[in-house]
């Protein structure tokens, strides 16, 4: 069993998720829809490809000023 990032935006109407540690994406109407179904993505895409050993990426925050246009 491996574990990997899932990476979930909204879009509009739909979550996208995405895996940064393979590079499959995938979508649904909810947050769990969207990473069931790019846990379902990701299987697939390692029954066909074999990945080089790699490490989880560091997620953080930071904060930029806001710049108001007149």
């Amino acid at each position: 069993m491996r574990t990997f990032t899932a990476i979930v935006q909204k879009e509009e109407e739909l979550f996208i998720a995405t895996c940064p540690e393979i590079g499959t994406a995938s979508q649904g109407d909810t947050i769990e829809e969207a990473v069931a179904n790019l846990k379902e993505a990701t299987e697939l895409y390692l029954e066909e490809f074999t990945p080089k050993e790699q490490k989880h990426p560091f997620l953080t925050t930071f904060e930029v000023s806001e710049v108001v246009k007149a």
